[in-house]
């Protein structure tokens, strides 16, 4: 197949934690080939199909420098012009936040599904699942939770459980998130630091104690749970266990609370064009839903033997050959993948 992924650039790669180099990786040594490019070398002309400015690349079996783990036959400002309905596939990988340019980029990606071309994850279901507010479908499995511009009814809610976290809704590896403890100290101006003083909407939730734990990353490939999670714990008198943020990853089984959740949630996310999703699971409570560019592969991979890139190059073809039959796949986790079912 030839793939095309839409990327950060690919020069600023952490590649011994990059789930993104660690599909291109996989797909490449099943005889796959590999395009790249930025979302803003996507582009659509009146009487042209979307087109993308690409480099043909090739990812190095042992390479010595981080930094220089691919080859690309294309160099900026050179990159060959790709029609998106051409290729097997286009997988948007581009890393958060999702703003204006992002939101934009997933509309040219519709239009390139128009013309024929299969995009993973689904640039509807993109727009259609925001990280923070897509649990709000899911409210059996979610902690209290409170979503609002107003200053008030964030003290209500305050007043009410005592111990809440504050985040905005475009965050990403735990940026702006807040504890306010029961004694409300700062309440006032974490409030105005993240609502703008009315202008901007927050997400405010009760805190979870397990957070002690861990704030554990489910991937759901294909609509079926990875069997492993990455439970991502907080260091020191840090709150937050993101990754980014210095947390621990430490991968571990999935429990069956996480397993059901994954159950209820996957087959209907899988449906709506979502063949990536990662659940961030704290406790028993559902958090967040990410979609964008979920991740954790490398430490699952590295921690558990479980092959996570090949489960979804393996989910990845399915998906492909059942687009052009026009049939929708079935999904049966394996020990080492996703096999059709």
């Amino acid at each position: 197949m030839k793939l095309l992924f839409i990327a950060d650039p690919l020069e600023s790669f952490k590649i011994a934690k990059d789930s993104t180099y660690a599909m291109m990786r996989e797909a490449q040594r099943r005889g796959h080939t590999l395009m790249a490019c930025e979302p803003k070398d996507v582009r659509w002309l009146r009487g042209e199909k979307v087109t993308a400015f690409v480099r043909d690349i090739a990812v190095l079996d042992t390479p010595v420098d981080p930094y220089e783990w691919f080859t690309a036959a294309q160099a900026a400002p050179y990159e060959r012009p790709q029609v998106l309905a051409d290729v097997d596939a286009v997988l948007m990988r581009k890393d958060p936040p999702f703003d204006s340019e992002y939101f934009y980029a997933t509309h040219l990606l519709s239009q390139a599904e128009r013309e024929g071309a299969r995009v993973f994850n689904s640039p509807q279901a993109l727009r259609d699942h925001p990280e923070k507010l897509a649990i709000l479908e899911f409210p059996e499995f979610i902690a209290p939770t409170l979503v609002t511009r107003d200053a008030a009814d964030i003290r209500r809610f305050h007043a009410e459980h005592g111990d809440i976290i504050l985040k905005p809704l475009d965050g990403m590896g735990g940026m702006g998130i807040f504890r306010v403890r029961a004694d409300g100290l700062n309440l006032g101006s974490i409030t105005e630091t993240l609502n703008r003083h009315g202008a901007q909407t927050v997400m405010v939730q009760r805190f979870l104690p397990a957070i002690a734990d861990g704030d554990k990353r489910v991937l759901v490939i294909g609509g079926q749970a990875v069997p492993y999670g990455l439970a991502r714990i907080p260091q020191g008198n840090e709150v937050r266990g993101n990754l980014a943020a210095g947390g621990r990853g430490e991968a571990r089984e999935l429990s069956d609370r996480d397993r059901e959740i994954a159950q209820a949630l996957g087959p209907t996310l899988a449906a709506r064009g979502l063949l990536l999703v990662g659940l961030d699971i704290i406790g028993d409570q559902l958090t967040e839903i990410n979609v964008t560019s979920p991740t954790c592969f490398a430490e699952i991979t590295a921690q558990t033997g479980f092959d996570v890139a090949a489960c979804f190059i393996d989910a990845l073809e399915i998906a492909v050959m059942a687009r052009r039959s026009g049939a929708a796949p079935g999904f049966k986790a394996s020990a080492n993948g996703v096999q059709g079912g």
